[in-house]
């Protein structure tokens, strides 16, 4: 059994911890520096949005901004690199990935509207990607598939070592991967395309899970 420390608040990260759990994982969420030795992978899931100062720029479209908890997972995620193990990240998770590596962020994007979620219906929205043939989004899902979405911003500038690997139709990156340590990032929420939040008009978000934790 894949023992995965998700690094965000309990009570916000019920469905990360539904969907790790019904593909046979343990799960652990917290947000205290945990000993990378005792887990097999990272998740870091989704939330608001990151602290500008944190990728060098000052606040022009942030908001929902928890400095306090940036800095707190992007020490986590600095223990697993550490560690050389592997760590996905989700939609905020991606984002992380790409400031902590060097790179930084949109932070609103012209295309948000189709990119954010919709309070009024409590909906993601719903959008086509491609994803580069030969990168491990391709080998799961094809070249072109819908995914859903729930994010006003985007990484822009990529980090030393990564590469974008899908796209939106708009060119948003919406997928990316380090060149040589096992990490992955995703700006769709997998969590809420599989099992009981299973979508007909996405792709299943269990493929991505379940190749990550044999990754692990």
């Amino acid at each position: 059994m894949k023992n995965i420390f998700i690094a965000g608040y309990p009570e916000l990260t019920a469905n990360y911890e539904q969907a790790l759990t019904s593909l046979g994982a343990a799960c652990h969420t917290a947000l205290s520096l945990p000993d990378p030795s005792a887990y097999d992978a990272l998740i870091l899931p989704g939330g608001g949005d990151i602290a500008p100062n944190l990728f060098g720029q000052m606040n022009y479209g942030s908001h929902k901004i928890d400095a306090t908890l940036d800095r707190l997972q992007l020490a986590i995620l600095k223990s697993f690199v550490a560690d050389k193990k592997p760590v996905l990240g989700i939609c905020k998770g991606m984002q992380l990935i790409n400031v902590f590596f060097g790179g930084d962020i949109c932070q609103h994007l012209l295309s948000a509207p189709a990119h954010e979620y919709n309070t009024e219906t409590g909906q993601d929205a719903i959008h086509e990607t491609r994803a580069f043939p030969g990168s491990f989004l391709h080998k799961l899902y094809g070249e072109r598939f819908c995914v859903n979405s729930a994010h006003h911003q985007g990484v822009e500038l990529p980090g030393n070592n990564i590469r974008y690997i899908q796209y939106a139709t708009d060119d948003v990156p919406e997928g990316l991967f380090h060149t040589y340590l096992p990490i992955w990032g995703v700006q769709w929420h997998p969590e809420r395309m599989c099992f009981s939040h299973k979508r007909a008009d996405t792709v299943d978000g269990s493929l991505l899970l379940s190749a990550f934790l044999l990754q692990s």
